[in-house]
């Protein structure tokens, strides 16, 4: 016996999906016959002991779900197809596992929009708030991939900066490392050198001799304080307060500040623009986008910008009034306005941001790395003074 996955139609014309054993392939059809269904599609089923995959989604398989269901509805393929195909092609069992879920919602009758949004921590709002305004206006696969383009955008930004910060932290890492190893095993060993001369050590030596004493008897108090800190200030940060409060200090950082905003309106204005391309109200395409761009203060001054939008003054001229956009964006936006070709404007600035973001990034690490390498010279340089001046004032008191 084998088992087989159908769709069919009852005599009711309603479409039925389930499993059945057979022998075979006519046998399963044969079986549903004599039951008055039609068959639509039958498949034989993978033996139930094979293990199934279960990576989670990543950002990454996300975009290339979005990118499969673009490029198959637009070759004319059923939704009801395009997940099947998409499911079968999947390298997340999760997004498998999903897919397969949301191909029986769709032969129910459940547009595919409502059917992923069931998944909103693979699927954001955003998201499936895109592809029903794609449904509603009937230009799914165009809306669809707009949105694939998105994702791409979005994973090819992740994946620029992820890059240019792994030199910088490794030499960061090696940076903590040099000291701690410094502070916790090297000076130690040489206390007992400096007590003969008591008083006498230089100035520096005391304080390097204080701070390696004080931080190898309080190891794990220091420890402690640190990781009570952290949870502290994870647990402020998911407020509402606290996010508002990180995501100011970060738009106002000295050297990243810029770079950071940037990034923030260019994310915003591309998420805008595949709103409203896709069909979705203002207002809504507003606030979704404030929700999208990652940054808390800036998710506020967008619900203020839908507000004003809201008592009639026009978008260009509510976010020039709340001082949170760049010149360039609210300019553009009253072109697009002008013009009536808004979705496209957005899109072409968060290109032109984009690239700035990617020329501040580069100046960002090309300023961190020899930072990082002075002050890892200089404190290796304090330690070896400390440590060589006591020994050249023994060496006088010798001769």
């Amino acid at each position: 016996m084998q088992s087989f996955a159908y769709v069919a139609l009852e005599p009711s014309g309603k479409k039925k999906t389930g499993f059945l054993d057979a022998a075979d392939k006519e046998a399963a059809i044969a079986q549903l016959s004599t039951q008055g269904a039609y068959v639509l599609e039958i498949k034989p089923q993978a033996a139930t002991d094979t293990p199934r995959n279960t990576k989670k989604a990543s950002r990454q398989d996300v975009a290339l779900f979005t990118r499969r269901m673009a490029d198959l509805a637009a070759a004319g393929l059923p939704l009801d197809r395009v997940l099947q195909v998409v499911a079968e092609q999947s390298e997340s069992g999760q997004l498998i596992e999903i897919s397969e879920k949301a191909l029986e919602d769709v032969r129910t009758g459940l547009p595919i929009s409502a059917a992923l949004a069931k998944n909103p921590k693979v699927f954001p709002l955003q998201y499936t708030e895109t592809l029903r305004a794609g449904e509603a206006s009937g230009q799914f696969p165009e809306v669809a991939t707009r949105l694939a383009d998105l994702q791409e955008t979005e994973v090819a930004r992740r994946s620029q900066v992820s890059s240019a910060l792994i030199y910088p932290a490794i030499l960061l890492t090696a940076a903590v490392g040099v000291v701690l190893f410094l502070i916790l095993f090297v000076v130690p060993r040489m206390i007992g050198i400096f007590k003969d001369l008591g008083n006498d050590l230089p100035f520096s030596t005391k304080i390097l001799l204080s701070s390696a004493d004080f931080m190898t008897k309080n190891g794990l108090l220091i420890l402690g304080v640190t990781f009570g800190l952290v949870v502290v200030l994870k647990g402020y940060f998911s407020t509402e307060a606290g996010a508002i409060a990180r995501d100011r200090f970060l738009l106002g950082a000295p050297i990243i500040g810029k770079v950071v905003g940037k990034a923030v309106v260019s994310r915003y204005a591309r998420i805008l623009g595949t709103l409203l391309f896709g069909g979705v109200p203002i207002l809504e395409a507003l606030r979704l986008s404030g929700m999208a761009s990652g940054n808390r203060l800036f998710q506020v001054t967008s619900d203020q910008v839908a507000n004003e939008v809201r008592e009639g003054k026009r978008i260009h001229q509510a976010m020039r009034d709340s001082g949170s956009f760049p010149p360039v964006l609210h300019h553009m936006v009253a072109i697009g306005e002008e013009t009536g070709d808004l979705p496209a404007v957005l899109n072409r600035v968060a290109t032109s941001l984009d690239f700035e973001v990617e020329i501040g990034l580069r100046n960002l690490v090309a300023k961190i790395e020899p930072l990082i390498l002075v002050l890892m010279g200089a404190f290796v340089g304090f330690v070896v003074l400390s440590i060589a001046l006591p020994i050249f004032q023994a060496q006088n008191l010798v001769k």
